[in-house]
């Protein structure tokens, strides 16, 4: 599930929360706030239901694979503190979540290919890997180009959505500072991390 290319008002539908933020999926949403499918009810369902659509969330939402979501749980397991939290932190300072949080991008897909075309660089390297994870004092431009500047100024000019507590973003020199490490009360989805613990504990 790197890179998800179906149907984004679907999954909107089916978990209930606004995964994915592009104005077609938002929309299907807010007009029809029930399941897809013939019927489209919320049937009663069980524990490992409830967890499986809480990891379902956090795969979706950080457009994470199965095995690279499992490594950032074993990497929450070795730190001291709630693991669930903990997961949710490590989601949030990937490069490209932190590309949309900031606001050089409109959605975590747009972040994420400007990052894999080389459109972004971190302290001052350019980088093509939307999975790094960002440290405090990092500092992220856009790549010194004209098409790039005029674009990603047009982008940050048309977005709306404010910039996150633990992030410095100047749109006139589009620059973004990471000016500390997101804790838990940071993170821009929210799950219920006790569920999603328990199913990938199993």
């Amino acid at each position: 599930m790197g890179r998800y290319t179906g149907p984004k008002g679907r999954i909107n539908r089916r978990l209930g929360a606004q995964i994915f933020e592009n104005a077609g999926a938002i929309k299907a949403l807010d007009k029809r706030d029930f399941p897809p499918g013939m019927h489209g009810r919320r049937r009663k369902v069980s524990n490992f239901g409830v967890g499986l659509a809480e990891k379902q969330k956090i795969k979706y939402y950080y457009g994470l694979r199965e095995r690279q979501l499992r490594r950032y749980f074993d990497l929450a397991r070795k730190i001291r503190g709630n693991t669930g939290e903990l997961l949710m932190v490590i989601c949030e300072r990937r490069l490209d979540n932190v590309v949309r949080r900031a606001g050089f991008t409109l959605t975590r897909l747009q972040a994420r290919q400007g990052i894999v075309h080389r459109h972004f660089q971190l302290n001052g390297r350019t980088v093509d890997i939307p999975s790094m994870l960002v440290r405090a004092g990092d500092v992220i431009t856009v790549r010194n180009r004209p098409n790039l500047a005029e674009y990603y100024k047009n982008v940050v000019e048309a977005g709306s959505s404010p910039t996150a507590d633990w992030i410095d973003f100047e749109p006139g020199n589009l620059k973004a500072t990471v000016t500390s490490i997101p804790g838990y009360d940071d993170v821009s989805l929210k799950v219920d991390v006790g569920s999603v613990t328990t199913f990938l504990s199993r």
